[in-house]
């Protein structure tokens, strides 16, 4: 008896096309549930929770009447919606809200420059510095808040009551307990 018959088959019994696919198949099932990989998630399992401090500018609000951002929810010791690379986060703390001035840069006589309030009356521009509290979780690679790293640079998106705006972190501060 030959090893492989004129159709394919091993001692005439088992194609070698469906015990390769029975092969694969077996190889695809152990590799799933002995070696899973990561789960996924950033955070890592152990890894320090610790108060964070992050700073964020927000450049070129375009809003009528700043006021009624704060009248509405958006206020130091208030909560505010962030969301993170497209994953909301939830709710995190406000500790400061500051409407930063809008200036313009006037050339001197003597060559210097001096930075002076805009005297534009319809400028519907704000420009504020917030600074959000919450708990970070602190891995190798940096911060993690929720399932997203935190790092200066990135873009955060606040979401309230009457507002939808994205700001950029400029500072981050953890501190130990």
């Amino acid at each position: 008896m030959a090893l492989l018959d004129s159709k394919g088959r091993l001692f005439g019994k088992i194609n070698l096309l469906d015990l390769g696919a029975v092969l694969v198949i077996v190889l695809v099932i152990f590799g799933i549930f002995v070696f899973p990989g990561t789960s996924g998630s950033v955070a890592q399992v152990g890894a320090k929770t610790v108060p964070m401090e992050v700073d964020l500018v927000v450049r070129g609000l375009n809003v009528r009447d700043p006021q009624q951002l704060f009248d509405k929810g958006l206020k130091a010791n208030g909560k505010t919606n962030v969301i993170i690379r497209n994953q909301p986060h939830g709710e995190i703390a406000i500790k400061s809200i500051q409407q930063l001035p809008r200036t313009v840069n006037v050339p001197q006589p003597d060559g210097s420059i001096k930075e002076l309030p805009d005297p534009k009356a319809n400028n519907f521009s704000t420009d504020m510095l917030l600074t959000l509290e919450g708990k970070a979780q602190v891995t190798a690679n940096g911060p993690v808040l929720g399932n997203s790293k935190v790092k200066i640079g990135m873009p955060f998106e606040l979401e309230g009551f009457n507002y939808n705006f994205n700001a950029t972190v400029i500072d981050l501060r953890l501190k130990d307990k």
